[in-house]
């Protein structure tokens, strides 16, 4: 007799292999895991987004406004490069594309790069951000988004490895040219597609 048994498949994978990328855990909890420490945004009158960059609108908004404009709520599932999945997640937001749209982002615009609290950075080429399920989010499951989790801001990117939905956004630069972020300096692979377990250069 095994010393192990192996965890039943959950029936959403056993129903739908392809929800679950090669090399990963599904998990019912959101692990937190980040470099340095939790901001604090405890007067949220000075918060503003800026969208800038190759765009002919550029914009500056409050968190009020952010949280005005045409809402949408999506559906995904989310994948850390550290292994673990959890499925069927909830986020309310406006969809990347969406802004991008409002600030007119020119033709000439290749890629997009977030910029969030502590200088911490990471990009996207245009046409993930252009994607149904690529957004910025300020809810989960129905509730705002726990300080650890990004509030009061963050990039929702499913189609990639977690580490592209950046938290704490404050930036969103349109560029020609694609920049590298923290991790993609530090080792990680900058295109993070997880079907393709792109996880490290």
């Amino acid at each position: 007799m095994s010393l192990f048994r192996r965890r039943p498949l959950d029936p959403r994978v056993e129903a739908d292999p392809h929800r679950l990328p090669p090399g990963q855990v599904l998990t019912e909890k959101w692990p937190v895991l980040h470099y340095g420490s939790v901001p604090k945004y405890r007067d949220m009158s000075s918060w503003r987004l800026r969208v800038d960059g190759e765009v002919d609108r550029p914009l500056v908004l409050t968190h009020d406004e952010v949280r005005a404009l045409p809402q949408a709520e999506i559906r995904c599932d989310i994948h850390c490069v550290t292994t673990w999945s959890r499925l069927d997640n909830t986020f309310t937001g406006v969809r990347l594309r969406d802004l991008l749209d409002m600030a007119q982002a020119r033709p000439s615009a290749q890629f997009v790069v977030f910029r969030c609290a502590a200088g911490f950075t990471t990009s996207i080429p245009m046409a993930v951000a252009r994607e149904d399920d690529s957004a910025i989010v300020w809810a989960h499951d129905g509730r705002d988004l726990a300080p650890e989790h990004g509030w009061p801001l963050r990039a929702l990117v499913p189609r990639k490895y977690f580490w592209k939905s950046a938290k704490w956004l404050e930036g969103i630069q349109v560029v020609e040219r694609d920049q590298l972020g923290f991790w993609e300096r530090n080792g990680y692979n900058n295109s993070a597609d997880p079907w393709l377990e792109e996880r490290y250069w």
